[in-house]
């Protein structure tokens, strides 16, 4: 794992310096990006970035569980969740 990590306010002051914008300016971008992600993927829409990223809703069905403590058997509910997959061009950058 990297022992490093870029939180959202340094993220958005390396993007303000990359692109010559106030950091007000990219830090409201960053707000509406993930708004519309967020509700975009609410409403069963896939967000594609090609090569960099994609966001889609998956749906995993009731099914039986055990209690691992002891043992007894368990419904656990249906739910939706997000699947986050990593594009080409961002596995690329890690090699």
């Amino acid at each position: 794992m990297a022992d490093k990590s870029l939180n959202r306010t340094e993220l958005v002051a390396a993007v303000a310096a990359e692109s010559g914008q106030s950091q007000a300016t990219v830090n409201g971008v960053v707000d509406a990006l993930f708004a519309v992600v967020g509700k975009s993927v609410a409403d069963d829409t896939k967000v594609t970035i090609p090569g960099w990223i994609a966001f889609e809703k998956t749906h995993r069905a009731a099914r039986t569980g055990r209690n691992p403590q002891t043992g007894e058997a368990i419904e656990i509910a249906a739910s939706d969740s997000v699947k986050v997959s990593a594009g080409s061009k961002l596995k690329a950058s890690v090699k």
